[in-house]
């Protein structure tokens, strides 16, 4: 028998455009990990330079941190930060869409869910505005700070933002009072208080400190849900015909809300 040249060995065939890799031994295709690893690592320079850039700008100032300055803090070179970020404007405005449209989207999802009812999602909204608080609180400051320095289109979907969270709130309130769970108030003003006790959380909480993050939410969320609980049985504030018509009147005043909706 012939003894086969290599010239004359099969060679594989070249694989057809548009078809899928191969899979490595992890049944894997070749180019997931890959992709995989850039988006973590992406991710993590994002994390880390939106964290340095914070702690910069309120040590510095806007104007007095250069990309130079948050490169060397991150520890890459200023080309390499290029690729996350053109300039500071740019930078900034990252970092407020972070702070301001993260919670909004998670509230968004939440509120879509159909097997939470209003003392449920009451709940849990105050479980995400404070845990985001707690744990990222230079940034929250450095955008309440920052609000004066702001370009006007920033500071139009910063409002913007903030206009949708309150709605958001409000109008879980407003289910709650609906439903009888709820104290007949006026849902726009319990929803600001809500939001202002959460966001207070920033300015106090301490990260690694006597207060626990697990624990403060969950006293948070408990505290809001008191505030606005109805109680099982109408109870009078007093004794007497003025304590009757007082509660009478909460509920009128109720039903004139709804009837004009």
């Amino acid at each position: 028998m012939m003894a086969m040249t290599s010239s004359s060995r099969r060679k594989p065939a070249p694989r057809k455009a548009g078809a899928a890799p191969r899979a490595g031994g992890n049944g894997a295709a070749e180019g997931d990990k890959p992709a995989r690893v850039t988006t973590a690592r992406r991710e993590l320079v994002e994390n880390e330079m939106y964290e340095q850039a914070t702690r910069l700008f309120a040590e510095r100032g806007f104007a007095g941190t250069s990309l130079q300055d948050i490169a060397d803090a991150i520890g890459i070179t200023r080309p390499a930060l290029y690729y996350y970020v053109k300039s500071k404007d740019e930078l900034l405005a990252k970092l407020v869409t972070e702070v301001t449209n993260g919670p909004l989207n998670e509230l968004k999802e939440l509120v879509e869910q159909a097997d939470l009812d209003a003392v449920g999602q009451l709940r849990a909204i105050v479980e995400i505005i404070v845990r985001r608080r707690a744990t990222q609180p230079a940034r929250f400051r450095l955008l309440i700070r920052s609000e004066a320095e702001l370009p006007e289109e920033l500071t139009a979907a910063y409002d913007e933002s903030r206009r949708a969270v309150l709605k958001t709130v409000a109008e879980v309130i407003e289910d709650g009072i609906r439903a009888g769970q709820f104290r007949p108030v006026d849902a726009r003003v319990a929803a600001l208080g809500v939001l202002g006790m959460c966001n207070w959380v920033a300015w106090w909480f301490n990260p690694g400190g006597r207060d626990n993050e697990e624990a403060v939410t969950d006293q948070f969320a408990e505290m809001a849900i008191a505030a606005l609980r109805r109680a099982d049985h109408h109870t009078l504030d007093g004794e007497g015909p003025q304590a009757a018509l007082k509660m009478l009147r909460q509920d009128l005043d109720h039903l004139e809300r709804l009837l004009k909706d």
